[in-house]
């Protein structure tokens, strides 16, 4: 009895003395000391121009904004659609399977340009680069996904969600 309380006030001594540690220079987490704000000094530039931004650049081979454009394909088919709430609206995530290995790049494309719902019905097409040069494999090889956020400012509007793919849709309704 009398050696485990005289090991216990050791131990507690002894992990009493430990709290000189962290104010000590060997311990990692005093190397740097804590962060202090202060004010930003301003960036000299010669003309007037922002740093940050980079500067156009114009050759022989690319005159003007340079427009990219999006080659993919309908999807096959939309296996799953579910619809994720969240504190900033919603997350839409769609699973589908195309129809060769290899696809990628796949987008959940508005069928309407401001991507606002048309009669209360908020309508995608799932659409990704597929290669036509590979082999069809299996159906799990062959499964894509892809999502998009929607704010509370446009569910507020929404009924039902529609994903289209090549031979079918989902909806998922309120």
């Amino acid at each position: 009895m009398q050696r485990r309380v005289f090991l216990s006030m050791t131990g507690a001594f002894a992990l009493a003395g430990c709290s000189g540690f962290r104010q000590s220079r060997i311990n990692p987490r005093n190397w740097f000391g804590r962060s202090t704000a202060r004010p930003r000094e301003a960036a000299a530039s010669a003309d007037g121009s922002n740093p940050l931004i980079p500067e156009r650049e114009d050759s022989i081979f690319r005159r003007g904004p340079r427009e990219e454009v999006y080659a993919g394909t309908p999807v096959d088919q939309i296996t799953a659609l579910t619809v994720e709430r969240t504190s900033d609206g919603a997350i839409i995530r769609v699973t589908g399977q195309t129809l060769r290995q290899g696809a990628f790049d796949v987008r959940l494309i508005p069928e309407h340009d401001e991507d606002a719902p048309v009669g209360g019905v908020l309508s995608y097409e799932l659409r990704a680069v597929q290669p036509s040069d590979t082999p069809q494999g299996p159906a799990r090889t062959r499964q894509v996904q892809a999502g998009v956020l929607v704010t509370n400012q446009t569910l507020e509007r929404v009924t039902a969600v529609r994903v289209r793919g090549l031979r079918n849709e989902r909806v998922s309704q309120r």
